[in-house]
């Protein structure tokens, strides 16, 4: 009977949104739950730099394979079996004794959910028709704000009575549960699927001469520079902000599960109206390169407010600023993706955002050891000014590298 509703399609996407979720969920109980771990283990700022390198290694592989798996086998095997693992390598935390254990387990942790997004994406694809997909995707791709602003409060609560541990057995049988009702829910897509994407999917297939093709364009590199500059700065926000907010502002747990789901919210909020905005200026002028870009400019000025972090004294205020870093990542990050389709179209444009996204990891996982040492070694400063100032130089890069956004001709490149 659940195959029978015309609101499968909807439900699909409805648990993609959910796993989105889930991965921003699971990656984030280690930010909150290493100010508890470090109480039962000696693991110092340059343990835990290398803690998170483990995930971003597989990550970032994964970011551009999984794309390529999941195109090749579709939604329901590849997010059944991209949740499953990831939520299996979630529990797995549970058991560690030693930062060894740790960077092994968020090593196994990038490889599940590198495949979170593509799958995501394939899924509306094959479920929901063309003229609905748009609104799909901002729903099924949303999750991610979600998760992260769940992940605070629930971690601190959870600890409270389950202790560290009990915390990645938890949010790890969530995905299991998840596993088992998206089965379900996904077991016949040739009636209630997209009907021309299960025509044309058996025949998807990845052939290395397309990505020879890709990387031969120099727009491309363009978008894998400014990812492979920029994506750093977020995961210094994901994975260290709860450490400086107790360390630095001496903030305890509790208010830091109070106060550290702020700034996603404000990411989520900005990702919606960000699109909306850079619409509204294009409808009004006709202008594909002024409606991105100009968003792309807001974006850029307002994460100087991060320069002034460093100078304040109340947690309070540094989580108001980083509010306006996340707003302004938001506004940013949909207007990066949908240049990017601007300029390279749909056959291509997942395929190029899976290569950025895989820089961006790459670019993390070099830079995040570094991290650790940098604040051991100094203080936090260091890593405020590069966030405050990185996304202007990125956007002066931008304007000048592609003067104007338009579509692409691949004739050439193709032959």
């Amino acid at each position: 009977m659940v195959a029978k509703s015309k609101y499968i399609p909807w439900v699909v996407v409805f648990l993609a949104f959910v796993a989105t979720a889930l991965s921003f969920l699971d990656r984030q109980v280690l930010s909150v739950s290493i100010i508890k771990i470090k109480e039962d283990f000696a693991i110092s700022d340059t343990d835990y730099g290398f803690i998170n390198t483990g995930f971003l290694i597989s990550y970032a592989v994964m970011f551009t394979l999984g794309g390529i798996l999941i195109d090749r086998y579709g939604s329901r095997w590849g997010l059944a079996l991209s949740v499953g693992f990831w939520s299996l390598a979630t529990v797995l935390h549970s058991v560690a004794t030693n930062a060894f254990h740790f960077m092994s387990f968020r090593f196994l942790l990038g490889l599940g959910e590198g495949g979170a997004f593509p799958g995501a994406v394939k899924a509306v694809v094959e479920w929901v028709p063309k003229k609905r997909q748009a609104l799909a995707n901002g729903i099924a791709i949303g999750g991610a704000a979600l998760g992260a602003v769940v992940a605070p409060p629930l971690c601190v609560y959870l600890i409270a009575y389950v202790g560290w541990r009990g915390v990645f057995v938890i949010t790890g049988v969530f995905g299991f549960v998840w596993v088992v009702v998206w089965w379900l829910f996904t077991k016949d897509r040739s009636t209630y699927g997209n009907r021309e994407e299960v025509v044309e999917g058996a025949a998807t297939k990845f052939e290395v001469r397309d990505i020879v093709n890709i990387l031969a364009i120099k727009e491309v590199w363009i978008f894998i520079i400014i990812r492979f500059v920029l994506d750093p700065i977020f995961y210094f926000y994901m994975f260290w902000i709860p450490k400086y907010l107790n360390e630095v502002q001496s903030i305890d747990l509790n208010r830091i599960g109070q106060l550290f789901w702020i700034p996603f919210l404000g990411l989520g909020i900005s990702n919606i109206l960000g699109g909306y905005l850079s619409d509204e200026i294009y409808k009004k002028t006709n202008s594909l390169n002024l409606a991105r870009k100009s968003i792309m400019g807001i974006a850029a000025l307002m994460t100087f407010s991060v320069l002034f972090v460093q100078n304040l004294t109340s947690g309070e205020w540094v989580i108001f600023m980083l509010f306006i870093a996340f707003f302004a990542h938001g506004f940013w990050i949909t207007n990066y993706i949908t240049a990017i389709s601007d300029l390279f179209g749909k056959t291509r444009t997942s395929t190029i955002i899976g290569l950025s996204g895989s820089a961006g990891a790459l670019s993390s996982l070099i830079i995040n050891p570094l991290m650790g040492v940098i604040i051991s070694k100094y203080t936090y400063q260091p890593l405020w000014i590069y966030a405050g100032s990185m996304y202007a130089v990125a956007f002066v890069f931008f304007i000048f590298s592609i003067p104007e956004i338009k579509s692409i001709n691949f004739v050439k490149q193709d032959k």
